[in-house]
C-alpha cells in the first residue's frame, strides 16, 4: 500500500521509495561516469609523469587500475538498476544493444556504446601482459572515448543534467581532461624534439666517419 502524499511503499515495518530502482539507477550512473572521468585524468597524471620523472610507485598505478574497475562496478548498478526499474520500461536489449531502445534512442546508444568501450578498455588492463603493446595502448585510447560518449549520455538522458552540482562536477572533470590532455600532447612533443636532433646528429657523426674510413683506406 503506497502511503498517502509520501510516495513511499509501506508493507508491515519495512518502507521504500515509490521509485526505488529509478533512484539507484541515477546514482549509479553518476557515480560511474564520476569514476570514469578520475580513471582517465588519474592515468593522464601518470602518463604525463607526475612522479618527477621518478619510476611510477605500484599503489599509485594500482589505484588507476582499481578505478576501472569500480567504474565497471557502477556502470553494471547502473544498467541492472535500469532494468529492474519500471518508470522506463527497459529490457536488456535496449540497454546493451545501440539504438535499440524506445525511449530517447541516441542518448541511451551513447551510454550503450560508452559502456561497450569500457568493459573492452578494463579486459585490455586485465590482459596487459599478454597483449601486444601497440593493441593494448590502441584499445586503452578508447577511454577517452568511452568518457565523451559517456558525458553525452549524461547530458542527454539523464535526469540530473540540469542539476548545479552534477553540472559543475562535469565541467570540472572535462577541464581537467583537456589540460592534461594537451600537456600530454605538448610534452611528448618536447620529448621527441632531442630524440630527432640526436638521431641526426649521429648520422652525422656516422658519414663523417664513413668519409674518413674512406679517405684512410
Amino acid at each position: 500500500m503506497m502511503t498517502a502524499g509520501t510516495g513511499l511503499l509501506a508493507e508491515g515495518p519495512t518502507v521504500v521509495p515509490e521509485q526505488i530502482w529509478w533512484y539507484v539507477a541515477r546514482s549509479g550512473g553518476i557515480v560511474a561516469l564520476l569514476l570514469a572521468g578520475l580513471s582517465v585524468v588519474w592515468g593522464l597524471l601518470l602518463s604525463t609523469r607526475v612522479t618527477g620523472g621518478r619510476p611510477t610507485p605500484k599503489w599509485l598505478t594500482s589505484l588507476h587500475r582499481h578505478l576501472g574497475t569500480l567504474t565497471v562496478t557502477f556502470t553494471s548498478v547502473h544498467v541492472a538498476a535500469l532494468v529492474a526499474d519500471d518508470y522506463v520500461d527497459f529490457g536488456w536489449s535496449d540497454v546493451l544493444v545501440p539504438l535499440a531502445s524506445d525511449w530517447k534512442p541516441v542518448p541511451v546508444a551513447f551510454g550503450v556504446i560508452a559502456f561497450h568501450l569500457l568493459i573492452a578498455v578494463q579486459i585490455s588492463s586485465l590482459l596487459m601482459k599478454r597483449l601486444p603493446r601497440r593493441y593494448w595502448k590502441l584499445i586503452h585510447l578508447s577511454s577517452f572515448g568511452l568518457l565523451w560518449a559517456g558525458l553525452v549520455h549524461g547530458a542527454t538522458a539523464g535526469s540530473d543534467a540540469t542539476n548545479p552540482l552534477y553540472t559543475v562536477a562535469m565541467a570540472v572533470l572535462v577541464c581537467a581532461t583537456l589540460f592534461l590532455t594537451l600537456f600530454r600532447v605538448l610534452a611528448g612533443r618536447r620529448r621527441r624534439r632531442p630524440d630527432v636532433a640526436s638521431s641526426i646528429r649521429d648520422r652525422a657523426v656516422t658519414r663523417a666517419a664513413d668519409r674518413v674510413n674512406t679517405v684512410v683506406s
